[in-house]
C-alpha cells in the first residue's frame, strides 16, 4: 500500500511541473488600444469590458496569454500623436483604435507595419485609411460605424418627434470625412421642408457660440452626427439643447441615457465586442489587408420620454412602438 501511494505521488509530482511549464511557456501576445475618450469618461469602461469579454470568449486572457496597453487621447490631436507613437514603440502584435478616423490617421503615421484594427470609423475609404472595403490593403482594417444612407433617418426622426421643426443645425466635425453624413441628410431635407445649417465642433467655445446663435431663430432642432468630438462634448451639447429648448436627435444610445431626446445608430458595445474577432484572427496569422471592412449588424432606436415631456413634445405611439428602448 505504501509503495502504491509512493508511485502515485511520484507520478503526480512529475505531471504537475509539465503542466505548469506548458502554461508558463504559452506566448503572451501584446495588444495596444488607443481610445478617443478621456480616461475618466464613464463610457470608456463598457467599451473596454466588451472588447476584453470578446477576447476571453476567443481564448485570450489578460495575465495568461494576453497583455493590453491602453492610452486615452480625449480627442486631443497632440495626445493622439503622442500616444499612437508610444503604443507603436511597445512593439505590439496589433493596435486597436476605439474609435474614429483621427485615431487611425495618427496610428498610420506612426507605423506602416503593425496591424491596425479600427472600430467606429465613418468613411475609411474616403478618409484614405483603406483602399476599398472588400480588400483593405496595407496594415489596416476594421468596422465602420454606419452606412451613410442611414444618416437621412436622423432628420426623418427629428421631424417625426418634433413636427414643427423647419430649421435643423447639423452638428458635425469638419476635420474628418463627414460629407457623406451631411449629404444623406441634405438629400431628404427638401421633402421634409427643413432648412439645414451645418455647424462645427472644434472646441467647446465654438459649440457654445454656434448653438446659441442658431437658437435665436424659430422652429429649430439639432442633428448631432457621430464623431469623436461630438462624443467628447456630448454633455455640453445636450445641456445647450435643453437650455435653448431644441429637440435633438443623436447618433448613439449613450447620448439619450445622458439626457438627450432621441437616438438612432449602431449598438456600439456590440461593435467593440466584434472588434475582438479581428484582433483574434490577426494574432492567429491572418493579415489586415485580407480582412474586409465590415458594417454594423445591429441598430437601435432609443427615446428619452422625460426629455420629450420637458420639451413639451408628445411622442407618437407609432414611434414608441418602434423604439428598442424608452428611458422614463
Amino acid at each position: 500500500m505504501r509503495r502504491r501511494s509512493f508511485i502515485t505521488l511520484l507520478g503526480g509530482a512529475a505531471a504537475w511541473p509539465l503542466a505548469a511549464r506548458a502554461q508558463l511557456s504559452e506566448r503572451v501576445r501584446r495588444v495596444g488600444v488607443l481610445m478617443h475618450l478621456a480616461a475618466d469618461d464613464p463610457e470608456g469602461q463598457p467599451r473596454i469590458t466588451a472588447f476584453e469579454q470578446g477576447m476571453r470568449e476567443l481564448g485570450w486572457a489578460v495575465g495568461r496569454n494576453l497583455q493590453i496597453d491602453y492610452r486615452w487621447a480625449a480627442s486631443d490631436p497632440d495626445r493622439l500623436r503622442k500616444y499612437a507613437a508610444e503604443l507603436v514603440a511597445l512593439a505590439p502584435d496589433v493596435v486597436l483604435a476605439l474609435a474614429g478616423t483621427p485615431l487611425v490617421v495618427a496610428l498610420q503615421q506612426a507605423t506602416a507595419t503593425v496591424p491596425i484594427v479600427f472600430v467606429g470609423v465613418a468613411d475609411p475609404v474616403g478618409a484614405g485609411l483603406v483602399e476599398n472595403l472588400a480588400r483593405p490593403g496595407g496594415n489596416t482594417t476594421g468596422f465602420t460605424v454606419y452606412e451613410y444612407s442611414m444618416s437621412g433617418k436622423w432628420l426623418e426622426l427629428l421631424k417625426e418627434i418634433a413636427p414643427r421643426v423647419t430649421r435643423a443645425a447639423v452638428v458635425r466635425e469638419l476635420a474628418i470625412a463627414g460629407t457623406g453624413q451631411l449629404g444623406a441628410i441634405q438629400s431628404v431635407a427638401p421633402s421634409l421642408g427643413v432648412e439645414l445649417f451645418p455647424i462645427g465642433v472644434r472646441d467647446a467655445g465654438e459649440i457654445e457660440r454656434a448653438v446659441t446663435a442658431f437658437s435665436r431663430g424659430s422652429n429649430g432642432g439639432l442633428i448631432v452626427t457621430g464623431s469623436p468630438s461630438t462624443a467628447v462634448h456630448r454633455h455640453q451639447i445636450i445641456t445647450l439643447a435643453a437650455q435653448h429648448h431644441l429637440p435633438a436627435v443623436y447618433p448613439y444610445r449613450y447620448f439619450v441615457a445622458s439626457g438627450g431626446l432621441i437616438s438612432y445608430g449602431p449598438d456600439l458595445i456590440d461593435q467593440f465586442r466584434r472588434g475582438a474577432s479581428y484582433v483574434d484572427r490577426i494574432l492567429k496569422g491572418e493579415k489586415p489587408a485580407d480582412l474586409p471592412v465590415q458594417a454594423p449588424t445591429k441598430y437601435e432606436l432609443v427615446i428619452n420620454a422625460k426629455t420629450a415631456q420637458t420639451l413639451g413634445l408628445a411622442v407618437p405611439d407609432t414611434l414608441l412602438a418602434r423604439a428598442d428602448e424608452v428611458i422614463e
